[in-house]
């Protein structure tokens, strides 16, 4: 018994470095509004970033996901992802609170150090783990951001057709430098808060305006009818809910990170009510129509409502592109040894380096949607589902290291034999169907995209002007002057 009421103590005290430094403290207006905008740790600021940092653009491409895989298929993949996101993110909160503990126990201060994945594997697995995770954490991250660069372009584009999109890729690259400001996820508060807000709202604009547009008339649904198309569109849906590499990082950010269990899955359930009828009506109004639009807005008739979307998938792109590039930044930080520095003026000047590739990568490859599916498969697969699965087992493979585990495995999946069989099927699983045929198919994709609109592409997927015939034109005559969609008619 001795030992257990130990434990309990111990795992109280992990974690509560800023409610001590902060206790006692007489707190003034100007405080307790930066407190109140800025320095979030509570389990729900846990959920904001969860929630907002889950589903940002891929919102858009979800439905060019349905027309891939069709309407049931597409439905299934989401509940199965969204539940496989959610366990693997919960092993990765198990093993940070281990390694937190083992850590803390040997009287190591975090105070003013963020604690990253590849740390927890290093601590707990030893430096091969670490390099692995490292290497595909930080590529994941970095395509992540090109990402985000890519969907403001493709989305600005909606509102403002006066600037190609590479364009618009060159500006927004400026702007979202300036990410490099925002020292931590603790400053992510109001951010991530707004950032659900603009998701929910673009999610039942995409579902009303669907509706009220009603069925394009001779819509067809052939999905799922290609291979190639159907491990793509399984893939786009991966990566969907595999939007936790940055668990870690929101978990440091929290008073108390063993609250962090169950925060992913509510946050997925929110997340499935904003996909769900978003992709299933825009699919069920543009069928096929949506194999040549990965982005949900180029359908959608032009009106203030869009626009307000838009506008607001922009702020929001801006966040995610913090959310995603702020781990880079530490890691960056840590490489050359300025991560513990107090001045702001002098970390944000040595992460700039990491803006700039993202910036070039983003300019090379501008085929949104399909560049998606491809880091999904390659990158997101191993990440978030295979090495968090494996450094589960590995990590708890002795008998002594489950009996002293901090966290026990909850009885309804069958204790610690259920929980290695669902880790051992999610490998298995992920391997197979997401980096084999899902790698396979979203790369075939990807070439197909570099073979019909070439690298460095101006305005990818942008319509050729009305006059010309309704074959899609060779990469170079495409310009940048395209009426919005609907002026368009599709034969």
């Amino acid at each position: 018994m001795e030992m257990a009421s130990d434990k309990v103590v111990e795992t109280v005290i992990v974690g509560n470095y800023e409610e001590m430094e902060n206790e006692g403290k007489p707190q003034d207006i100007k405080s307790k509004l930066s407190n109140f905008l800025w320095h979030g740790g509570s389990a729900y600021d846990a959920w904001f970033s969860c929630a907002s940092n889950q589903v940002a653009q891929v919102l858009l491409t979800l439905p060019y996901s349905f027309s891939q895989l069709g309407m049931l298929s597409g439905i299934l993949f989401q509940l199965f992802y969204g539940l496989l996101g959610s366990w693997t993110a919960y092993l990765i909160s198990i093993l940070y609170v281990e390694y937190r503990t083992r850590k803390e126990r040997e009287k190591v201060n975090f105070r003013s150090h963020v604690i990253q994945w590849f740390e927890v594997l290093d601590g707990l697995l030893g430096k091969h783990w670490r390099n692995v995770g490292l290497a595909f954490n930080c590529t994941f991250l970095l395509f992540g951001s090109v990402i985000q660069l890519i969907a403001c372009a493709s989305n600005i584009y909606y509102i403002n057709d006066n600037l190609d999109k590479r364009t618009w890729t060159y500006i927004f690259g400026a702007c979202c430098a300036t990410t490099v400001f925002i020292p931590s996820f603790h400053n992510y508060r109001i951010w991530s808060f707004l950032g659900l807000v603009m998701t929910t709202y673009t999610a039942w604009y995409l579902t009303i305006a669907a509706i009220l547009h009603g069925q394009m008339e001779g819509v067809k649904h052939s999905g799922p009818n290609k291979m190639v198309l159907y491990f793509t569109g399984a893939t786009n849906i991966l990566y969907t809910f595999g939007g936790h590499a940055v668990t870690v990082e929101i978990m440091h950010a929290m008073w108390k990170p063993q609250k962090f269990k169950a925060i992913y899955l509510m946050a997925t359930l929110y997340v499935l009510t904003l996909t769900l009828p978003s992709a299933a009506a825009v699919y069920w109004a543009f069928g096929d129509m949506l194999l040549n639009h990965s982005n949900a807005f180029a359908l959608l008739p032009k009106s203030p409502f869009r626009d307000m979307a838009v506008i607001l998938m922009l702020i929001h792109q801006f966040i995610t592109f913090g959310f995603a590039c702020t781990p880079l930044y530490f890691v960056w930080e840590k490489a050359i040894g300025m991560h513990e520095c107090k001045s702001l003026c002098k970390r944000a000047l040595v992460r700039l380096p990491v803006v700039i590739p993202i910036w070039f990568l983003a300019i090379i490859f501008p085929f949104f949607g399909p560049i998606n599916s491809t880091v999904g498969s390659l990158l997101v697969s191993f990440t978030v589902y295979i090495i968090p699965a494996l450094a589960y087992i590995f990590t708890f493979k002795s008998s002594s290291a489950r009996q002293n585990a901090v966290e026990q495995p909850p009885k309804f999946v069958g204790r610690w034999v259920g929980t290695f069989v669902i880790n051992v099927f999610i490998v298995v699983w992920v391997l197979i169907v997401g980096f084999g045929f899902g790698g396979w198919a979203s790369m075939v994709n990807f070439i197909h995209q570099i073979d019909t609109f070439g690298l460095f592409t101006k305005c990818y997927q942008c319509l050729p002007p009305p006059s010309s015939l309704p074959t899609m034109p060779p990469p170079h005559q495409v310009n940048a002057t395209a009426p919005s969609p609907h002026h368009h008619h599709h034969h």
